[in-house]
């Protein structure tokens, strides 16, 4: 945990919502039940850097940079590696054991296996992009996740030490109609939602990141020799960040699950299955919560319902440990894993964390 932290990132203890004005606390982290009492906010490239160090240790690890999962080889119904796309061309890489396919919510791999998918729906879509802090907003504020709601839109502020990781929530598929519209008047409607005068952020379209919302999940995760985790698995709302927990979390749990059958050489498909049924449970409550969100709040407010302060926001503000609820839902999710598998480095059991 100390190296980790040593890398650039923000601590987070609470989460805060401005509703038509009135500013509500919804998610308390410093209660948690861990030794850092904070939700951690690191850039990806930083948390990407620091599980390749950390895996450069073990002995059999290689990394291949800029190689892009393109497609599935199989030998009869069994999948035994991937093709690739490099610099250089295609290659292959085959696999003793396991293809575990974690490429994310785009997931090439996924029409590849032909395994059936459940969409869940999404009504709404994020436009992403950065405001400077200003000075005034470095405190309180930098120790809170700040969302704006107003009737017919919403906006999620993530502070990032000197800027503002902003996501302007809009209907699903409006983005086109919202470009259309011209910079300027996207600048206006920011600068309200950011309790600004005026900015002059985003420069242009190319600063602005369009994220298509999904929440769906494969009702199989597994085939003969392959296995898919996180978003690959499950696509997750934007709701909560929790999209990472659970592709940390499906990554553990298929360590532990699977760590004994490969040792052996005798990995089954019904070992596979056990990783799905481990984390079934948390993959469905926490996509039943992002929906329920998504329905009752997010999507009334979109087609331009008055926000109002509900009455479970209003009981969060009298009896402030109902706070750590949701921040448990976020922070812990719904099953944590701990580390169970051995380390083939040295033998030795791996602590738990």
């Amino acid at each position: 945990m100390r190296v980790f932290l040593e890398r650039p990132h923000q601590d987070v203890a609470y989460g805060e919502l401005d509703i038509g004005g009135r500013r509500v606390r919804l998610v308390d982290f410093t209660h948690l039940p861990v030794a850092h009492k904070r939700l951690v906010f690191m850039p990806q490239w930083e948390f990407l850097d620091f599980l390749a160090e950390e895996a450069d240790r073990l002995p059999n690890f290689i990394l291949r940079m800029e190689s892009e999962a393109i497609g599935l080889i199989r030998q009869g119904e069994r999948v035994v590696g991937l093709r690739v796309k490099t610099r250089a061309g295609e290659d292959e890489i085959r696999a003793e054991g396991l293809v575990i396919a974690a490429d994310g919510r785009d997931s090439r791999l996924r029409g590849q296996a032909g395994l059936p998918v459940r969409d869940l729906g999404a009504p709404m879509d994020v436009m992403w992009f950065a405001l400077p802090v200003r000075p005034d907003e470095d405190q309180p504020l930098g120790h809170a996740v700040l969302g704006r709601v107003e009737q017919g839109q919403a906006m999620v502020m993530l502070h990032r030490g000197d800027y503002w990781q902003c996501a302007l929530i809009i209907r699903k598929g409006a983005a086109r109609s919202v470009r259309a519209e011209g910079l300027a008047a996207f600048r206006r409607r920011i600068a309200r939602l950011a309790g600004r005068e005026r900015i002059e952020q985003p420069a242009s379209w190319d600063d602005v990141a369009l994220l298509t919302v999904r929440v769906d999940r494969l009702e199989r995760w597994h085939a003969p020799g392959l296995l898919f985790i996180g978003d690959a698995a499950h696509a997750m709302s934007p709701i909560g960040g929790v999209g990472i927990n659970l592709a940390i979390q499906d990554a553990v749990a298929a360590a532990n699950i699977l760590h004994a059958p490969l040792s052996r050489g005798r990995l089954e498909e019904r070992d596979l299955a056990r990783v799905q049924q481990r984390r079934a449970f948390p993959t469905w409550a926490t996509q039943k919560l992002q929906t329920t969100i998504q329905d009752r709040v997010i999507d009334p407010v979109l087609k331009g319902a008055r926000p109002r302060v509900t009455w479970p926001i209003a009981w969060m503000q009298a009896w402030p440990w109902l706070q750590r609820l949701p921040a448990r839902a976020i922070g812990l999710g719904f099953r944590p894993e701990h580390v169970e598998s051995p380390r083939r480095d040295t033998g030795e059991e791996a602590p738990s964390a």
